[in-house]
């Protein structure tokens, strides 16, 4: 963590507290019981921006891990951070840096400047410092490079030029790879005689005279090993899963959960050692698209933070929320068209809600499991047919269990209350029925068949599929149960 200066406020008044009594003033500690930061401790923090009492702030948080620091900036208020960053001399440590959110920290970058910028991403693996830069507009971007060492700058540009969400992008180009002929001696000194390692790496990896991996020997069989042992009579070759660089990095998370790698050479398009993954930046990455497709199946864009001002997240809204109101309209269409039934027998506007949001659940069920199975590579074109087989029967049947339960309710409900004889009340019940056996029935083929076919067209199944699965199981759920009614109940009218 980078040394800071802080910055004395002539300000201050005499009789504001030191250190000690600020720490006092957290009474239940740093942490809740559910290990996040207590609000006596946050408020702890205020105080001591409030005051611009640097040394109070870093004795508060000296025993933080740097991802709870960044955790409790995106806390702080906007003013709160500004005045954090003016106090500690106009930087925040790299490692907190990296782990702020991706929207705080734009805004944590423009507060520092480019030269505390490039301070920090100077100190960082390529991967980690990429990962700053990356959402950066060019024009700041530039900025902060031209502030950046010769060497770690072209390092960077490197990264960069890769495409977003790739291996390229995800690796580090930091990493330790011999000769096959080298001996386990060779290794030790050589990482002992070097400053210009990765901060964490598991494995050195044994390349041939191109430079491409051939193998790879982990720590704890080196460390283990004989000092003459030769690594290539230890390393292990079939086992390694080479990385091409421009892997999607759902593809290379993919690879680490199936084969429970620890890391991973990357290779560029001549097979060539170029970089390495690590389980950590996986973890990190399957965080942010765990994240991503969350968002994205309730229509709220993937940027979109708590630190957000409101008009930010307004606009990050509208357009889906724009999409579902035409959605909405084209369902409210359907119901016009049976206006005539529903002026003739009322209890058809207190059901057919009813049908439309058990259809809604049932597709949202359907769709979120078929999502998941999607990007986890479960459901693929071998056993597709079988899982839409299962989905479907999956919905008729709880269509026949909750049509039972909904058509007697409906039925003795209504009879009860004087609606009509027990044969419109019957008929009305199995009206009830049937529309929620068709309307289940079709919300689980539309579950699984549009995330498929999404897929299948190239668009992200996560992003499209909700509006269209909401669309046809309103569509068909008024339709259905609506015109089962005018079929059957109105001519007994």
């Amino acid at each position: 963590m980078n040394e800071t200066t802080p910055v004395e406020n002539p300000e201050r008044p005499p009789e504001a507290p030191d250190a000690d009594e600020i720490a006092r003033d957290a009474e239940d500690g740093q942490f809740s019981e559910d290990q996040t930061l207590s609000p006596d401790f946050v408020d702890s923090i205020s105080d001591a921006i409030d005051r611009r009492d640097a040394l109070g702030f870093e004795y508060l948080t000296k025993d933080l891990h740097p991802a709870d620091i960044a955790d409790l900036i995106g806390l702080l208020r906007v003013e709160e951070r500004d005045v954090l960053i003016e106090m500690l001399g106009g930087a925040i440590a790299p490692d907190v840096l990296a782990e702020l959110d991706d929207d705080l920290r734009e805004d944590v970058v423009e507060a520092m400047g480019p030269a505390k910028v490039a301070e920090a991403v100077s100190e960082l693996d390529t991967d980690d410092a990429a990962f700053i830069l990356e959402d950066l507009d060019e024009e700041k971007r530039a900025e902060i490079l031209a502030e950046v060492p010769l060497e770690d700058r072209l390092a960077l540009r490197a990264a960069l030029d890769y495409e977003e969400e790739t291996a390229g992008r995800l690796m580090q180009r930091e990493f330790f790879a011999a000769p096959a002929y080298w001996t386990v001696g060779q290794i030790i000194d050589r990482l002992r005689g070097t400053e210009d390692l990765p901060d964490s790496f598991y494995e050195v990896f044994v390349v041939d005279p191109a430079f491409k991996p051939i193998g790879a020997v982990p720590l704890a069989v080196l460390l283990k090993s004989q000092r003459e042992t030769v690594i290539g009579d230890i390393m292990v070759g079939r086992e390694m899963r080479k990385i091409p660089v421009d892997l999607d990095q759902e593809e290379v998370a993919y690879l680490f959960e199936q084969y429970n790698l620890i890391s991973s050479p990357v290779v560029d398009a001549a097979d060539r050692l170029v970089g390495m993954i690590t389980v950590d930046d996986v973890v990190e990455m399957v965080r942010e698209e765990t994240q991503e497709d969350m968002l994205a199946l309730a229509g709220v864009e993937a940027d979109t933070g708590l630190s957000d001002t409101v008009f930010e997240t307004v606009r990050s809204r509208f357009s889906w929320l724009a999409v579902n109101l035409a959605t909405a309209i084209l369902a409210s269409l359907v119901i016009a068209f049976f206006d005539g039934a529903i002026g003739q027998i009322v209890a058809l506007a207190i059901l057919m809600p009813i049908v439309a949001s058990m259809g809604g659940n049932a597709g949202t069920q359907t769709l979120t499991v078929a999502v998941r199975s999607l990007a986890t590579k479960d459901l693929t074109r071998s056993n597709a047919l079988r899982i839409i087989y299962r989905e479907t029967v999956v919905g008729f049947l709880n269509g026949v269990i909750f049509a039972i339960i909904m058509g007697a309710l409906a039925g003795i409900w209504f009879f009860a209350s004087g609606w009509g004889d027990q044969a419109d009340a019957t008929r009305l019940g199995l009206v009830v029925g049937a529309a929620m056996i068709i309307n289940l029935l079709c919300a689980g083929l539309a579950g699984i068949l549009v995330p498929i076919g999404l897929q299948r067209a190239g668009a992200d199944p996560a992003v499209s599929s909700a509006v269209f699965v909401t669309t046809v199981t309103d569509i068909v759920g008024f339709f259905v149960f609506l015109g089962l009614a005018a079929i059957i109940l109105l001519p007994a009218a």
